[in-house]
């Protein structure tokens, strides 16, 4: 049994190193005629990508393509990025601001690599009731639902640290909507990660640049990393620069302004807070990295930042383990990395937020397992924030 678990595990692992090969080739991390090949061929799919997004979009300019109302405030949150601009950060902020101000909120995400329906499941409601799944409810307001394996990881991890907002999870946000205003009364939704998504029109568009990778190789998917091209900033009423370690990029700046003159810009920084345990309640300070030999492991899009935050805390990483964005771990993997990790003689291992959602609570590890727990700091343009949520709460404010 062990050895068929072995060889699943290599042919996975295969399957991750090609994936990982072809990321590092959009990120331009992987050089040489191989690297050079899949470019060339990632390059051509990149017009037809572009072709396609701009005239979804026309179609929505031109009305072709409606947006459906709601009745209701719609705020969006998203970026023209794929991975790693520390949004979540930012849309927790947002909702709890809002929420703390009497706003009856609702997140809206679309699940990304959550569990999906079984086929025979959905086959059968369609026949018997001929209508579509309700959205997932993740949290109701009072209580957490639904696990990171069926919410995803982003909408589990928000649901936990936001109490008294309801997260909803469907990849038809007009529907998910709709729900939250009929079922729980909600006057704000949030569209996560909701700038292509134009069936839903927002009355406020949030777009995140990251200060570290703004637009990557300036190429659309799959050569790059951009979802839509530069220029479609354009559409933003507030820019937030994310992860800024508080120097002024003017370069960036005139970048922006170009394309969009009058969205408020605000600075911020994903500040880590403290070291949370993984199963538990313990918490220490980041002080505990100082000296500290340490393993890390992280499936996002951007580990050189996680990394390079533990070292900076005075940590020494004796042991590494990266996987792809959104990976979801098996049972081998995290015993493998574990027994590996054991070998190394750590203190400790640290993870991120997002990944400590997905380990599974019967593998124990061989030291104490801590996730970095990060939040949202403003650096410049708290008015302007303060000015959105403003925007939002007061009576001016109309239904979009």
């Amino acid at each position: 049994m062990r050895r068929i678990r072995r060889i699943r595990y290599k042919l996975a692992r295969a399957a991750d190193d090609f994936a990982q090969f072809t990321v590092d080739v959009i990120y331009d991390r992987r050089h040489g005629r191989g690297a050079e090949v899949m470019a060339n061929f990632l390059y051509g799919l990149s017009f037809v990508f572009s072709a396609i997004v701009q005239s979804r979009l026309r179609l929505y300019e031109n009305r072709i393509l409606r947006n459906k109302p709601l009745g209701c405030l719609v705020v969006v949150v998203g970026n023209l990025t794929v991975g790693g601009t520390g949004k979540t950060p930012v849309v927790e902020k947002l909702a709890r601001t809002l929420n703390e101000r009497g706003r009856k909120v609702a997140i809206l995400s679309r699940g990304y690599k959550s569990k999906k329906e079984p086929l025979p499941k959905k086959l059968w409601r369609k026949l018997s009731h001929g209508e579509e799944a309700p959205p997932k409810i993740v949290s109701n307001g009072e209580a957490v639902l639904l696990d990171s394996e069926e919410a995803g990881d982003e909408p589990y991890m928000l649901a936990r640290n936001l109490p008294g907002v309801v997260v909803l999870c469907d990849k038809n946000r007009v529907k998910a909507g709709s729900y939250a205003i009929r079922r729980f009364g909600c006057d704000t939704l949030i569209l996560d990660d909701g700038f292509q998504y134009l069936p839903l029109k927002g009355r406020l568009n949030l777009l995140l640049v990251d200060t570290t990778n703004p637009f990557g190789n300036q190429h659309l998917l799959p050569r790059g990393i951009l979802r839509e091209p530069i220029k479609h900033l354009s559409r933003a009423n507030y820019i937030f620069l994310t992860k800024s370690d508080g120097t002024r990029d003017e370069t960036l700046l005139e970048q922006i302004r170009e394309h969009n003159a009058d969205a408020e810009i605000i600075e911020c920084a994903h500040r880590p807070q403290h070291l949370q345990a993984v199963h538990g309640d313990e918490r220490l300070p980041l002080e505990a990295l100082q000296g500290a030999k340490i393993g890390a492991f992280s499936g996002i899009a951007s580990p050189e930042s996680f990394e390079s935050m533990l070292r900076s805390f005075g940590a020494e990483i004796r042991y590494n383990q990266r996987f792809l964005d959104h990976h979801r771990f098996t049972r081998y993997e995290i015993e493998r990395l574990y027994r590996k990790a054991g070998q190394a003689e750590l203190d400790m291992i640290v993870t991120t937020e997002k990944d400590a959602v997905r380990l599974f609570k019967d593998i124990e590890a061989p030291v104490p397992i801590y996730y970095l727990r990060l939040e949202i700091d403003i650096l410049s343009g708290e008015e302007d924030f303060e000015g959105a949520t403003e925007r939002i709460c007061g009576p001016r404010t109309q239904a979009s």
